[in-house]
């Protein structure tokens, strides 16, 4: 619990770091990575922010080796609540009433599925077959790819409404969400003993291939994402897919079963199904900028 909460509070500074800097710095896109790489990389602002992600990382693979995913997954929403006030106070960004209430709806579906669970009794997988795993994960990463270059193109349209960002923050999701099950897969392998076995049996798996793709174009598809939408939508968008996903599709490819008891069942797959629901009605445009009105000339004397 501790190394989730701290996993929390280090991805929500590093995500609130990064969008601070890159206000700062020119216009990137994600058809120029090395471009990208260059000014992100030159950016003290933005390495810290990084080096908070990294961080937070670190927490997260302590969580999934104490933690069941589903479980796991409905701490790590909490830290949504966090993001939104460091976006306020750092960054400036104000939410709506609608957005408000939406977050208000995802923090329900968390303490749904928190209330789900039960101390002893939730299994925690330590593996999962690797065709399964692929058989998940690529037409995942294809979906999101397919999902943000169809969102880039629209928002090059000069006569579309301004975004909100929810499609970015589905499409990295998904790549996150890919992400999410390799690090639970490289969890399993880590070991005190055996180190050289461990490493061996570890390259052989797709997991640390699954990391480093997700790793290199999260990276840039975020990046280019975060700087031209808010943080405080983006990210719980971002963060409500890939804790669906991993938490649905990682208890099923790891075999971690399901509450036996109805009630424990019906909150678990209620609170899911009320995260969905949200992110699928929230506003995808950002409300059109008021036009000002002309000043009225002076009348001649």
């Amino acid at each position: 619990m501790a190394a989730a909460l701290l996993a929390n509070t280090l991805y929500s500074l590093g995500f609130v770091l990064e969008k601070r800097a890159l206000t700062s710095l020119p216009e990137v896109s994600i058809r120029q990575p090395a471009r990208l790489l260059r000014l992100v990389l030159g950016s003290p602002l933005w390495i810290g922010g990084s080096l908070a992600l990294a961080a937070g990382f670190a927490a997260q693979l302590v969580v999934y080796r104490t933690l069941p995913i589903a479980a796991a997954q409905g701490i790590f929403v909490s830290g949504l609540v966090l993001l939104v006030l460091l976006s306020a106070r750092l960054l400036g960004e104000e939410t709506s009433g609608r957005e408000r209430y939406a977050l208000g709806a995802i923090l329900l579906a968390l303490l749904m599925v928190v209330l789900s669970l039960r101390e002893g009794s939730d299994t925690v997988s330590q593996d999962a077959p690797y065709q399964l795993i692929l058989l998940v994960c690529v037409p995942s990463l294809a979906a999101g790819l397919w999902l943000y270059g169809s969102a880039e193109r629209r928002a090059r349209n000069r006569h579309r409404r301004p975004t909100t960002g929810v499609e970015y923050g589905v499409a990295v999701g998904l790549l996150y969400g890919v992400s999410s099950l390799a690090i639970k897969g490289v969890s399993s392998h880590l070991t005190t003993s055996g180190i050289g076995g461990a490493v061996l049996d570890l390259l052989s798996s797709p997991y640390p291939y699954l990391l480093l793709f997700t790793g290199v174009f999260g990276l840039v598809m975020s990046q280019a994402a975060l700087q031209r939408c808010r943080a405080s939508l983006i990210v719980p968008v971002c963060t409500t897919v890939t804790s669906l996903f991993t938490a649905v599709l990682g208890t099923l490819s790891f075999g971690e079963a399901l509450p036996d008891e109805p009630l424990r069942l019906a909150l678990r797959v209620a609170g899911t199904a009320l995260a969905v629901a949200v992110l699928l009605t929230m506003p995808k445009h950002d409300p059109a900028p008021q036009p000002t009105a002309p000043a009225k000339e002076l009348a001649s004397p």
